[in-house]
């Protein structure tokens, strides 16, 4: 018996797979993503893309899952404060990218649509979300926060970062702090809900 690599062929197919789907959907969007074109840029054979994501619905969920999480980790250091704003540099960086520009801008219009898309991308949303909300379920835990919504939070924090990325500014360090003490301060200062 044989154990897997980790990091082996079906990892390497993996990455260049995402990497292709986002290519192209921040060049063409989703109406214009084909499986032919992924598996081409991919450098594989198409039906390594049908067979691992059947439908185009789970691959782009996926590529925006992945992505997400490989630019914009939420840390967890035990310091709920410097972990916020370490999550918001990155997420600066990422949503000031190119790449992480044109996919903004596909988010954003796919919020705007009925559809496939706005499922897609709530789907993505919600994983974030509860990813966000056990973090901060520890921080209540730890005594850092006397309550925490993920939903609440991920609004000013999250869409701060986005809308200035949006109107072409840089996100610095400095503003994510002021930013994540604001948002902090509020919380303490508010009772629960």
């Amino acid at each position: 018996m044989t154990a897997s690599r980790p990091g082996g062929r079906s990892a390497r197919v993996r990455g260049q797979v995402l990497a292709a789907v986002l290519e192209l959907l921040a060049r063409d969007g989703l109406r214009g993503l084909r499986y032919e074109e992924v598996a081409e840029l991919a450098g594989v054979h198409k039906t390594s893309v049908y067979r691992r994501w059947p439908t185009r619905d789970a691959l782009v969920a996926e590529a925006f899952s992945d992505f997400a999480e490989r630019n914009a980790p939420l840390p967890d250091t035990g310091d709920l404060r410097a972990d916020l704003v370490e999550y918001l540099c990155a997420l600066g960086a990422v949503a000031g990218s190119p790449q992480g520009r044109a996919l903004n801008a596909l988010r954003w219009a796919g919020i705007s649509e009925e559809g496939e898309l706005r499922e897609l991308l709530r789907g993505v949303w919600t994983g974030r979300l509860e990813s966000l909300q056990r973090r901060l379920d520890r921080a209540v835990a730890d005594g850092q926060l006397p309550w925490a919504d993920a939903e609440l939070l991920d609004g000013p924090l999250a869409g701060a970062v986005h809308q200035h990325a949006r109107l072409g500014g840089e996100f610095t360090r400095a503003r994510a702090e002021l930013l994540v003490d604001v948002v902090l301060a509020g919380i303490r200062a508010v009772p629960g809900p």
